[in-house]
């Protein structure tokens, strides 16, 4: 499966941010990919695993605890059609 999380980060904490994204791993999920963007959001974060609640522990188990991260939205990307 694969998801996106749109990472908001507080102001001067956004290099922190990025060092400890880049290090973020779990047996079961990762971050396959990610980019600083601009808008509402500092980074969006690719994240794969083998199941949603693998995803959804990644997001809430080490990327939303991360010091500088305010708040995280994640899009589960699906098949259309």
């Amino acid at each position: 499966m694969k998801a996106y999380v749109l990472i908001e980060t507080a102001a001067g904490k956004t290099k922190q941010v990025k060092k400890a994204l880049a290090k973020v791993k779990s047996p079961r999920a990762s971050v396959s990919a990610m980019d600083a963007v601009t808008g509402p959001y500092d980074f969006i974060a690719v994240v794969e695993g083998q199941t949603l609640d693998a995803i959804g522990s990644l997001v809430t188990d080490a990327i939303g605890i991360i010091d500088g991260v305010t708040r995280t939205t994640t899009c589960v990307a699906v098949t259309v059609g």
